[in-house]
């Protein structure tokens, strides 16, 4: 009997422990859980959340999205927001729209305005052209969406300019053939004024066809992607084929041309674009170079931080070019010398193509000249191995972006925006505001 009221009394203990030691655990546990994490606090310091389905909506916009809460913080943004710059620290950063989310918020109105926003630190004078538009989202949220308008304006002004001077250029020859034409039909009596006025409508009718198919490749090379159908490409094979295309031109006024340096030097692009551009090069220095001088053609190679780059340089003893002209050279239909250039059928349009086939290939033209001493252009572009793997770069990231919503937290290790201060914080103000 006493072994047995030992081992019941025994089992009690035990049993009491047990519960004291599960009752500790379960309390332990719920501290645990109540004690904040930082997965906790960063979720608490967001925000409201976004309604249902919101999120998923905002992420398929080509719009760059911005949802603020009723503090003016930033509780998510898509990528494109952080990429233009307009939010920085968890803050929208452009004052006028921080405005207009305050208004949105207060009277509920949707509202829009077209911005032109600095682009600080990149040592350009243009400005990001922007469309903002802010609504209430729910009863707490505030949405902001903002469209690049950049690209889209320099294309228009592009366009208005494009059939200005078109419309100036094609009114010229086609007028001149309308008179030659009149002239033939009163002189049909005398052969000889025929055959004159028939000679100048000729001319004429070569000029207009030049300018037509420059006009075309204008377009081409404003259109197309070069590195879309892009391969290794000689440079001698490149200086030949030009130096051949003014070779007639050339010996017509006894000019010398000449070559070196151009061996084993290869560019990557489109063969046709880059034949195309040198040969302007090569035709433009024939043309307004005196008779009995020499026109060179150079290449080397040159160490770059970001790859070694081709050099290509076309010099000529011609007549030179002032400072003020030189400003323009590259403009569409700008010509040095008019008279020279109706004489030889040049459209002004020649350069204009050296510079955007060089810009799409990822170089650039320059130009020295003296008057009375005569010009160098010369074109740089990427060599072939660097030019191509920064091309196969470009391909790969040029969907990077995506379009999801993220909080800001997930940016704060990301480069700077390209317009913000680097000397200040505060948010981006006075930009200009188009009615």
């Amino acid at each position: 009997m006493d072994v047995n009221a030992a081992v019941a009394a025994a089992a009690a203990i035990a049993g009491l422990c047990t519960g004291v030691i599960a009752m500790l655990a379960f309390r332990w546990s719920e501290r645990e859980q109540a004690r904040p994490t930082r997965t906790s606090l960063h979720t608490a310091s967001s925000g409201p959340a976004l309604p249902p389905g919101v999120d998923t909506v905002l992420s398929v916009l080509r719009s760059s999205a911005v949802v603020l809460d009723e503090s003016d913080a930033v509780v998510k943004a898509s990528s494109a927001a952080y990429a233009l710059g307009l939010v920085r620290g968890g803050r929208l950063a452009v004052e006028p729209m921080l405005q207009m989310a305050r208004d949105t918020r207060r009277d509920g109105e949707i509202r829009q305005v077209e911005l032109d926003l600095p682009r600080r630190g990149t040592g350009r004078g243009d400005a990001l052209a922007v469309s903002a538009r802010v609504a209430p989202l729910g009863s707490r949220l505030v949405l902001l969406l903002v469209e690049d308008l950049t690209e889209a304006r320099r294309i228009e002004a592009v366009r208005r300019d494009f059939v200005a001077n078109v419309s100036h250029e094609l009114k010229t020859p086609v007028g001149a053939l309308s008179l030659l034409s009149e002239a033939v039909m009163d002189a049909a009596d005398d052969p000889e004024a025929v055959q004159r006025f028939a000679g100048r409508m000729q001319n004429e009718a070569t000029r207009l066809t030049s300018l037509v198919q420059e006009l075309i490749d204008l377009s081409r090379v404003q259109n197309d992607d070069p590195l879309e159908d892009s391969e290794s490409v000689r440079v001698d094979e490149l200086v030949t084929e030009a130096i051949e295309r003014s070779r007639q031109a050339a010996d017509s006024k006894q000019i010398t041309l000449g070559a070196g340096g151009t061996e084993k030097l290869h560019v990557w692009g489109n063969r046709g674009q880059l034949a195309a551009a040198l040969g302007n090069l090569v035709e433009n220095a024939v043309n307004y170079s005196p008779a009995r001088t020499r026109v060179g053609v150079a290449g080397r190679r040159i160490a770059a931080p970001g790859g070694d780059l081709i050099e290509i340089a076309v010099t000529d003893q011609g007549i030179g070019i002032s400072e003020r002209d030189k400003e323009r050279i590259f403009e569409r239909f700008y010509r040095v010398d008019p008279a020279r250039s109706r004489a030889t059928g040049g459209t002004g349009l020649g350069l204009s193509i050296v510079k955007h086939v060089a810009a799409s290939h990822g170089g650039e033209v320059t130009v020295w000249s003296a008057e009375g001493q005569g010009s160098t252009f010369t074109l740089r572009l990427p060599e072939a191995g660097s030019a191509r793997e920064k091309a196969e770069a470009d391909r790969q990231g040029r969907n990077r972006l995506s379009g999801a919503l993220k909080e800001p937290a997930a940016f704060e290790d990301e480069e700077r925006p390209h317009f913000e201060s680097e000397e200040t914080d505060e948010p981006l103000s006075a930009p200009e505001v188009r009615p």
